[in-house]
C-alpha cells in the first residue's frame, strides 16, 4: 500500500528539468551528445553499461543450480568474474523500474530476484565481490537497509577499500583491512532509493546516509540529477572500494536533463560548485539541491549572492572545495532531509568551524529535517523547504 502511494505521488509533483544544474563546464561537456531522460532511465543506462562492458558485474536475484554450475566451469577455465545485479523484484524492473530490461538482455543468471532479506542480499553481495565479481545489490527502500548494517561495515577496505547494516558495517567496510589486503570486496555497490517522495510515510521516506558516514572503508554517494546519477553510479561500480549509492526517489521521474548515451564516469570525492556567489555558501546533496537552487534564485532577487555546492560524495567528502568557498563568503548554510541531530551537516559544520573559524562572519546554519519520525500528512512541515532556507539565508547574511 505504501509503495503504491509513493508511486502515485509522482503525478502530484511538477516536473523538474534539472534547472540551474547545467551551468558547469563538467555538465555542459557531458551533455553535448545526450538526450533528455529522467533519473531512473539514467540509472538504467548505467546498469546496462556496467553489465555490457564489465563481465564481472552481477545484479542479484537468486543463486540456483545453473549459476552454481556456471561458476564451477568458469573457475576451472580461470576467469568467471562477472557483473551481477540483484535484489527484491529486480528481474521484473524493480519498484521504480530502474532495472527494466536488464534480465531480458543479460539473462537470469546475472540479473535476478532475491528473497525479502536485506541481510542476505548484502551478505551474498559481499561474497560475490570477495570472489572478484562486480556485485550490484539493490535494497528496495533505504528504510529497510538496517538489518544489513553489520555486513556493510566489514566489507569496506582498509580505511577505504558481510550481514545488511550489520553486514555493511562489520563485513563490507572491514574486509580488506582485516585480511591485511589479502582479500577485499571492492567490487560491491549497494543501490537504494532514499528520501521523501510525497505521502511515503515513515517507512518509505527516511534518509539514513549519516549512519554509514561513520564507517571507515565505505564510500557514500548521492546524485542530484540524471546526468550525475549515471556518471557517479558507473564510478561507484568500478571503484576499488565498496560503495553505497543513495538514489533520491523524488527525482526518479521528475528530474529530466540531457544525458550522454555513451559510457562516462564522474569523479568521486569531488564536490561541484554549481552556482558561483559571494555572500554565502550553501551546501547540500541529492534532491535537496533543487530546493537550495530555488532559494538561491529568490535570494538573488533581494540582492544576496549565493554560492551553491553539491557535495555528491559524502564519504570521503571534498572538504577543500567547501573550505575555499567559505573563506571567500564568510558564511555557510547546510541543508539535508535527514533529521538535524546527528546528520552529516553536523560533521561539515564542525570541520569548517575548526578550519575556517577566523573567517566565519556568522554561525554556521543548518536547515534540515526535524527530529521526529517522518510524518505522513505533515510531510511539508517536516521538510527543509525553500522558504525555511531563504529565511535562514537572510538571517545569516544579516547577522
Amino acid at each position: 500500500m505504501a509503495t503504491a502511494m509513493a508511486l502515485r505521488s509522482f503525478g502530484r509533483r511538477t516536473s523538474i528539468a534539472a534547472r540551474g544544474f547545467s551551468g558547469s563546464c563538467e555538465t555542459e561537456k557531458a551533455a553535448k551528445d545526450g538526450k533528455p531522460i529522467n533519473l531512473f532511465s539514467a540509472i538504467n543506462q548505467a546498469l546496462h553499461i556496467a553489465l555490457d562492458t564489465d563481465p564481472r558485474s552481477v545484479l542479484d536475484h537468486l543463486v540456483g543450480y545453473f549459476l552454481f554450475r556456471c561458476r564451477l566451469i568458469i573457475n576451472r577455465v580461470g576467469s568467471l568474474f562477472c557483473a551481477y545485479v540483484f535484489g527484491e523484484d529486480v528481474r521484473f524492473g524493480g519498484v521504480f523500474r530502474c532495472t527494466t530490461g536488464l534480465a531480458d538482455r543479460f539473462g537470469r543468471s546475472r540479473v535476478f530476484n532475491t528473497p525479502l532479506c536485506e541481510q542476505g542480499i548484502v551478505g551474498f553481495a559481499i561474497g560475490l565481490a570477495a570472489m572478484g565479481n562486480r556485485a550490484i545489490a539493490e535494497i528496495q527502500f533505504a528504510d529497510y537497509i538496517y538489518p544489513a548494517f553489520d555486513q556493510a561495515f566489514t566489507a569496506a577496505p582498509m580505511a577505504y577499500s558481510t550481514k545488511t547494516e550489520d553486514s555493511i558495517v562489520n563485513e563490507a567496510a572491514k574486509f580488506r583491512y582485516r585480511s591485511g589486503n589479502e582479500f577485499n570486496c571492492g567490487g560491491l555497490t549497494i543501490r537504494t532509493p532514499y528520501g521523501a517522495v510525497g505521502h511515503g510515510g515513515h517507512y518509505h521516506s527516511q534518509s539514513p546516509e549519516s549512519f554509514f558516514c561513520h564507517v571507515p572503508g565505505l564510500k557514500v554517494v548521492i546524485p542530484r540529477s540524471p546526468q550525475q546519477a549515471k556518471g557517479l553510479l558507473l564510478s561507484c561500480i568500478r571503484d576499488p572500494n565498496p560503495s553505497i549509492f543513495f538514489e533520491p526517489k523524488w527525482l526518479y521521474r521528475l528530474a529530466v536533463e540531457e544525458v550522454p548515451e555513451h559510457d562516462y564516469m564522474l569523479p568521486l570525492s569531488e564536490a561541484e560548485v554549481i552556482r558561483q556567489g559571494s555572500d554565502i555558501t550553501l551546501v547540500g546533496w541529492g534532491a535537496q539541491l533543487s530546493v537550495l537552487e530555488q532559494a538561491c534564485v529568490e535570494a538573488a532577487k533581494e540582492g544576496i549572492s549565493c554560492e551553491l555546492i553539491d557535495l555528491r560524495t559524502l564519504i570521503p567528502w571534498d572538504k577543500e572545495t567547501v573550505e575555499a568557498s567559505v573563506r571567500k563568503t564568510g558564511k555557510l548554510l547546510i541543508s539535508h532531509e535527514a533529521p538535524v541531530t546527528g546528520g552529516f551537516g553536523a560533521e561539515i559544520s564542525a570541520s569548517i568551524a575548526e578550519s575556517c573559524f577566523l573567517r566565519l562572519e556568522a554561525p554556521v546554519a543548518r536547515i534540515c529535517g526535524l527530529d521526529t519520525p517522518f510524518p505522513l500528512v505533515y510531510e511539508q512541515f517536516y521538510m527543509p523547504t525553500k522558504n525555511k532556507i531563504l529565511d535562514a539565508i537572510k538571517a545569516t547574511v544579516n547577522y
